[in-house]
């Protein structure tokens, strides 16, 4: 019986997880009430002691001592306490023995009862105890049932509950699902501990990081801010407690393997790992990544920032919905406000003091001034690469030009600024084209003497057929068929020298 006693002991200990001490206290609150409803009277307070070695079961009534006894059953009097005990005293409790005899089915079926009780109480209480260190900690579940407004989930000796607030929208969620899970609050309620489960929590984001980057659970890397919207993406600020360390890459691994796994169990919620720094304006750049901030204005008052991007990057920087802008806001905690480079321009031109009168004359003088000049240029100074032009097809161009000016009846000079203009250019290209008969004549083996300029190389031909009266309109009317009768002398000067020499020579 003695070792049945303890083997059963054991066994029950082991079933529920408890220590042998509490179920012991257990077995004996049971055996207690069930002497006292068996035999003795109800009102006496009972007390009863189990050796786990031999199994004896003594049976103890505790009498409170008092001068004066009201109550015989539940008090003594301090004479006959003394006789008991030579050091009680007035308010001490006695325990007397008694005879015990527990043979009865109502007092078994009792003590079952109460030590079912007692050792369900004592679970619930070992639960409470372990869950309320672990408040704040990630835990593993398993979905049991889905109910209207929450989630029961087995996490292994007890159970949680995921509220509908705790969840995340885009996540769907299945019996017999394994989660990881955010222990939000555990609270002691008459039905037992009640354990409050989060998905939605930013601290579950933490958690994960600590869990799968050694750096984070080491202290060398240190989280220092986390916004969150669930489902949808993340952002994270971290900071190097040590030199030389890369917080930002320890975070993500090898070919982003640590991150990934984060990603995964967040089931494809992004994740975005900044820089942070404590300066305001760099920090706030770093978490409106990964658009590129041009400049970052900060008012300590209303603690604004104003953010100036480049007018590509402005979609990127609010991003959809305005999701990356919220984000920074929350990680940095500015109120973040966006502009881009054109905006600021222009409100940079709104707040310019306006123009004076006087200043408007002179720009619109100046103006004039310049039209005037732009008129009186001719659109002959414009440099003409004659080198890249082929040789035969100007001289071409020229003899066919100096046909048809041979019909132009000559007539009166214009005598203006355009004239003279247009005059120099047409002996600079006289000029080039001596150089071209020299360089053909050098080719020939042949000696050109220099081509005389005669006094009627100057004179402009009235252009009827081109241009009526003295209207010049483009350069080409003045320069094209002067420079055609200048090179029609000089090839006929050239045709007389190279007539001495008992040859002709033509192109």
């Amino acid at each position: 019986m003695k070792s049945d006693f303890l083997i059963a002991l054991t066994q029950l200990a082991a079933e529920r997880g408890l220590p042998k001490e509490m179920v012991l206290d257990a077995i004996e609150a049971a055996l207690a009430s069930a002497y006292k409803k068996d035999n003795l009277a109800a009102e006496q307070n009972i007390s009863v002691r189990l050796n786990p070695a031999s199994g004896d079961i003594r049976v103890f009534v505790l009498m409170d001592v008092v001068q004066e006894v009201e109550d015989d059953k539940t008090e003594l009097d301090l004479k006959s306490a003394l006789k008991l005990n030579s050091g009680a005293k007035i308010g001490d409790v006695i325990e007397i023995e008694s005879a015990h005899n527990l043979a009865g089915r109502i007092a078994a079926q009792t003590a079952k009862q109460v030590v079912m009780q007692r050792l369900r109480e004592a679970e619930r209480e070992l639960v409470f105890a372990e869950y309320a260190d672990r408040a704040e900690d990630v835990t593993t579940g398993t979905i049991q049932r889905l109910e209207q407004r929450q989630i029961i989930v087995d996490l292994g000796r007890t159970e949680g509950i995921l509220p509908e607030r705790e969840q995340v929208p885009t996540e769907r969620y299945r019996q017999g699902q394994k989660l990881k899970l955010y222990i939000v609050e555990v609270a002691m309620t008459a039905k037992g501990p009640e354990i409050i489960v989060s998905r939605s929590d930013k601290n579950l984001v933490k958690r994960l990081f600590e869990i799968e980057v050694p750096e984070i659970h080491n202290g060398i890397v240190e989280m220092k801010a986390i916004a969150r919207e669930p489902g949808s993406r993340s952002k994270v600020a971290v900071v190097a407690t040590q030199e030389g360390v890369d917080a930002v890459g320890s975070c993500v691994g090898l070919r982003g393997i640590r991150i990934q796994n984060v990603v995964n169990e967040l089931q494809g919620e992004k994740i975005d790992v900044v820089q942070w720094h404590s300066d305001p304006s760099t920090f706030i750049s770093n978490a409106l990544n990964p658009s590129q901030v041009l400049h970052v204005s900060l008012s300590e008052e209303g603690n604004n920032a104003t953010v100036v991007v480049q007018d590509k990057q402005l979609s990127l920087a609010i991003g959809r919905e305005g999701q990356n802008a919220r984000l920074a806001a929350k990680l940095t905690g500015w109120k973040i406000d966006i502009l881009s480079s054109a905006d600021v321009e222009l409100e940079r031109l709104k707040k310019s003091p306006p123009k004076t009168a006087s200043a408007d004359a002179a720009t619109d003088e100046s103006q004039a001034s310049d039209t005037a000049i732009s008129e009186m240029t001719p659109a002959s100074e414009e440099k003409v690469d004659l080198e890249l032009v082929d040789k035969t097809q100007v001289l071409e161009e020229i003899h066919e030009d100096s046909s048809q000016a041979s019909d132009v009846d000559q007539g009166d000079s214009v005598q203006t600024e355009e004239t003279s203009t247009a005059d120099t250019e047409a002996s600079e290209t006289i000029e080039i084209e001596e150089e071209w008969i020299e360089q053909d004549d050098k080719e020939l083996e042949e000696e050109v003497e220099e081509i005389p300029l005669t006094d009627d190389i100057w004179k402009v031909p009235q252009l009827a057929s081109k241009v009526g009266g003295s209207q010049i309109r483009f350069a080409e009317d003045i320069m094209v068929p002067r420079a055609n009768e200048g090179r029609r002398r000089g090839k006929s000067s050239v045709k007389r020298k190279k007539g001495s020499r008992g040859g002709a020579f033509t192109r």
